[in-house]
């Protein structure tokens, strides 16, 4: 990582050196930074103590299938579009959903926009790479008020993060919040109105390994940014929004073990404010982790084989009391939902979980999807479910776009 002169990591001027970028760049400020403070035990109980979904080896599942087997029950289409083949859309708490698609500008190999599930609107809001070089777009992310991007080297896998407000599907001026080298992986982000929150973590083979790690926050049209939490190692997934909420998942008990926290904080205080928190097992890392609903709704991607219920492959629901709702099937993606509704992608499909009526159903994906099915591109509470999945051509069977829907709640 790029440092200034006597000034140290965690307050040096991100994109100073960024003068092919032509944006304004975006000062760190450390003062607001504190490490995770953890107020809970971790939570280790028996798999006795959740209900099932659906079965589990010698555990028989407590819900039954919705009455149609579909869902539709309890999700109506509400609007579907097509995107160009090679399209990827990123989870977003709003109307707006960001992607990183194929570029059509010979000199770029992608660029970076947003579709609108409100209006249909979908603008390419960076065409090319502003750092120009062997520079790509990498990913994006957005809310309906502010758009962020990250472009890489891929020749010496050097980073930038810019960001700018969102208006009409227009960007406003593009601030560099961030750069860095090799040694940092590239940044993990989310956007809530008009904030922007990123990780910034040490590559697990450069030499900054021994690092922690970082959360920013930045608001559009500020001149400064502030580290709002660190963690003493990796955190171990990306940030996600919610309901005015953000959920880090950052290392916690250092001097105990490897623990790792799924921490909710007040997006209003700047993340000073503590909701809620739940310690995992030791060695237990989420794949991801919301807060929504007054729950935790999180994934474990592999079999621990210690740590008890949470140590199991599968996605969780519940407060961190030790009372959970577990769908025992592999996890793929972030999850969304409203009012006891859970949409819980699986590497099978999207399952439909209603935890009010004690019911799960399947969200069929769209007629000639590839085998992995849809994704989605919405994140936590929300009243309209989005998905996108790659079709193909009717007639000669290969992909030929990427078909996006909208689910009303």
């Amino acid at each position: 990582m790029s440092i200034l002169p006597n000034i140290s990591r965690r307050s040096f001027l991100a994109g100073t050196a960024a003068t092919a970028a032509g944006a304004a760049a975006v000062s760190v400020l450390s003062s607001c930074s504190k490490p995770a403070e953890t107020t809970s035990d971790p939570v280790v109980v028996d798999s006795g103590t959740a209900t099932y979904v659906v079965g589990s080896g010698d555990i028989e599942g407590s819900y039954s299938q919705a009455e149609d087997g579909k869902g539709t029950t309890s999700l109506a289409e509400a609007g579907s579009w097509n995107l160009p083949l090679g399209c990827t859309l990123r989870p977003s708490e709003g109307s707006w959903k960001p992607y990183v698609v194929p570029s059509q500008t010979p000199s770029a190999m992608t660029s970076a926009g947003a579709i609108s599930v409100a209006s249909g609107a979908n603008v390419v809001l960076v065409d090319v790479a502003r750092t120009g070089g062997n520079f790509v777009i990498y990913d994006a992310q957005c809310s309906d008020s502010v758009f962020a991007w990250s472009e890489l080297d891929i020749v010496s896998h050097e980073w930038r993060l810019f960001a700018a407000s969102l208006a009409d599907g227009a960007l406003g001026t593009v601030n560099t919040l961030w750069k860095a080298d090799a040694d940092y992986d590239p940044p993990l982000v989310c956007c809530s109105g008009s904030s922007v929150i990123w990780l910034v973590m040490p590559s697990t083979s450069g030499s900054k390994t021994s690092e922690s790690s970082s959360c920013y926050l930045w608001q559009a049209g500020a001149s400064s940014a502030d580290e709002v939490v660190r963690s003493s190692g990796r955190f171990a997934c990306a940030p996600t929004v919610s309901d005015g909420n953000v959920t880090l998942v950052p290392r916690v008990r250092a001097n105990e073990g490897r623990y790792f926290g799924i921490t909710a904080y007040t997006l209003e205080s700047g993340l000073s404010t503590q909701v809620n928190q739940l310690v995992l097992p030791a060695s237990v890392s989420p794949m991801y982790a919301t807060f929504m609903d007054g729950n935790f709704v999180f994934s474990i991607e592999a079999n621990y084989g210690t740590g008890g219920l949470l140590g199991n492959m599968g996605t969780y629901i519940g407060s961190g009391d030790g009372s959970f709702v577990a769908l025992p099937r592999e996890p793929a993606a972030v999850c969304a939902g409203k009012g006891g509704v859970y949409l819980i992608k699986t590497r099978a499909g999207h399952v439909i979980v209603d935890t009010n009526a004690q019911t799960y159903a399947t969200l069929a994906a769209p007629s000639r999807a590839l085998d992995y099915g849809d994704y989605p591109a919405s994140m936590g509470t929300t009243s309209t479910f989005v998905t996108f999945a790659t079709v193909k051509d009717e007639q000669t069977g290969y992909p030929a776009s990427v078909q996006v829907r909208a689910w009303a709640l």
